[in-house]
């Protein structure tokens, strides 16, 4: 048996990152991946989605080329080409974290994992052969699956999840998308760009409910503008595979709809990946269908840890990443820095982008915060209105103390901005300290600041 310091239970954004850390932190790694190196989002998640976006947001760009002096013709649009792509950029950067584990002497080893017992774990490869490893610390980074309901059941043909559709090559006429969260306005996005008749169906009153009400307004008026079509507010939803199309049944104020689409892509959640890896076997504790861990992601037996979606919300990629640093930093003998919830950046990629971080509005009203807001509209950033690109607004909302509480950036490049607030917010900053900060002119990263003034009494512009 091959013996090592740290096994690492999976390859994705959390997974490797850990395994790279312990490797850097002096110790002897391995990590164990069933499929493909970078997990779900690098190769059926975050990066081949943003390579559609990318398609995507050139559709529009297109179209509005006259504006700036461009006269162009679309001439086909070939959503096929856009997949191929997306999935060449996702092959590319797996061949990039080859490369890192290889460079960090990491050993890859590419099977299924299987924990035998809190110090052993078998590894079942493609050929169907056994071999097992000895840890003395184990970090489970397994990742999480689409989550069915009664009525909303993936089959993998006509009733999709994100997996199948981001390898769908041939775009069907329709689509229904169940959900409005960030993976469905995404792709809702991606669809109607390639000409695709797009309809989002959603239980709660607005496209991407998580967010600050204002932003998911926002993003209803650019949706409504596309022609894309939504159902929000309804009170049940479900989908049947007729064969030759799809029929949609949705609920609201008592009144029943059926709509027919030639696929559907139900995005209404996902769980942890935790049945089939030996969990049970060594008693590894589990809740609501993740693995518990405290705030060092340790589980319940203290030389196991687990990271990223498996072990629960918020499930996004860079929050796996750093928490493979902090289990990694544990085990090396480092005190880590504890993770702020409050202080993790939400993205969604369609256009206009959206990001925030923090309380939203209708949170602090019901947990009685008082707060000041400042909202700036890129309508009237000089940037924004001379590259084309003037939907959203820059909002951030202040406690009576002048502290960030939250902060919702709606426009171009919102999720490539959003880090000013994020890095003010972990240094426990000022709204001063960014007010006093020049930000060069003429930018969209002005109406950070100059909406942090409004919210302090002090805009200029507004």
């Amino acid at each position: 048996m091959k013996k090592f310091d740290v096994v690492v239970l999976g390859a994705g954004p959390g997974g490797y990152v850990a395994a790279i850390r312990a490797s850097q932190l002096g110790k002897k790694v391995a990590i164990i991946e069933k499929e493909h190196l970078g997990g779900v989002c690098l190769n059926k998640g975050c990066i081949p989605t943003k390579a559609l976006l990318k398609s995507a947001h050139s559709v529009h760009e297109l179209k509005n080329l006259k504006n700036l002096g461009i006269n162009v013709e679309l001439k086909s649009l070939d959503g096929g080409q856009a997949v191929k792509r997306a999935k060449s950029v996702s092959e590319r950067v797996a061949k990039g974290i080859a490369f890192l584990l290889k460079n960090n002497k990491v050993e890859v080893l590419m099977g299924v994992g299987k924990l035998l017992s809190t110090t052993a774990i078998s590894v079942t490869n493609s050929n169907n052969e056994v071999e097992a490893v000895g840890a003395d610390q184990i970090i489970i980074s397994t990742g999480a699956h689409y989550k069915s309901f009664p009525g909303l059941e993936h089959d993998g043909d006509r009733l999709i999840g994100a997996w199948e559709a981001i390898k769908m090559e041939q775009m069907p006429e329709s689509i229904a998308i169940i959900g409005a969260g960030a993976i469905g306005v995404e792709f809702a996005y991606f669809y109607n760009a390639f000409g695709v008749k797009t309809h989002i169906f959603e239980l709660l009153p607005h496209l991407l409910p998580l967010e600050d009400e204002d932003s998911s307004k926002e993003i209803e008026r650019s949706y409504r503008r596309y022609g894309i079509k939504t159902s929000l507010g309804i009170s049940s939803v479900s989908a049947t595979n007729n064969g030759n199309d799809v029929t949609i049944t949705s609920e609201k104020n008592g009144q029943t709809s059926q709509l027919n689409f030639d696929k559907c892509l139900i995005a209404t959640g996902m769980t942890g990946n935790i049945e089939g890896i030996g969990l049970e076997s060594i008693g590894v504790a589990v809740e609501k269908g993740f693995i518990k861990v405290d705030d060092k992601y340790q589980t319940n037996i203290p030389n196991i840890y687990a990271i990223g979606d498996v072990s629960g919300p918020p499930l996004l990629a860079h929050v796996a990443s750093h928490e493979g640093i902090i289990a990694a930093s544990v085990i090396g003998g480092i005190t880590p820095h504890p993770i702020d919830k409050k202080n993790i950046a939400g993205c969604t990629y369609c256009q206009p982008q959206v990001a925030s971080i923090g309380y939203t509005e209708k949170q602090l009203q019901t947990e009685g915060i008082k707060y000041t807001v400042g909202k700036m509209p890129f309508m009237s950033n000089g940037k924004a209105l001379a590259s084309n690109e003037k939907d959203g607004f820059s909002k951030v909302l202040l406690s009576t103390e002048k502290k960030l509480l939250g902060a919702h950036i709606v426009g171009n490049l919102a999720t490539e901005l959003i880090h000013e607030f994020a890095l003010l917010q972990s240094m426990n900053g000022t709204a001063e300290q960014l007010i006093n900060t020049i930000h060069p002119h003429p930018t969209l990263g002005e109406w950070l600041a100059e909406a942090t003034m409004a919210a302090n009494g002090k805009s200029i512009h507004g």
